[in-house]
């Protein structure tokens, strides 16, 4: 496991809920989020998350990742740091390869983050 995971959202039942209407953030909070959102404002790396976030079975081979993209393997392995970094994703090597997968409820707090209570009278 990685030990360079970056806390998204926060991980204790005090944060899960948090959103981002329901306070202003601090700067320790925010700066932490920047980096998420650096990490996911990249169009490469949001289609490498994307790729093994929709992956049968949760995890991806880079192996099978890299033929994807007209890039060198150190680029998509960089782009792979810097997602794991950002506490999106978590990878393990086996023999050769290394296997990436989405660090469980990272997304759903992302979105939970993103997500604002609707008002009454609110229109789209």
């Amino acid at each position: 496991m990685s030990k360079q995971e970056f806390e998204v959202i926060g991980q204790d039942a005090g944060d899960c809920c948090a959103g981002l209407a329901s306070a202003p953030l601090d700067d320790k909070r925010a700066a932490q989020l920047a980096k998420v959102f650096k990490a996911l404002g990249d169009p490469v790396r949001l289609r490498l998350l994307s790729m093994i976030a929709s992956r049968e079975g949760g995890e991806v081979c880079v192996c099978e990742m890299t033929p994807a993209f007209e890039l060198s393997q150190p680029t998509i392995s960089h782009h792979l740091k810097l997602l794991r970094q950002a506490g999106l994703i978590d990878c393990e090597r086996r023999g050769t390869w290394v296997y990436y997968w989405v660090l469980p409820g990272v997304l759903d707090r992302l979105a939970a983050f993103l997500t604002t209570p609707q008002t009454a009278g609110a229109g789209v």
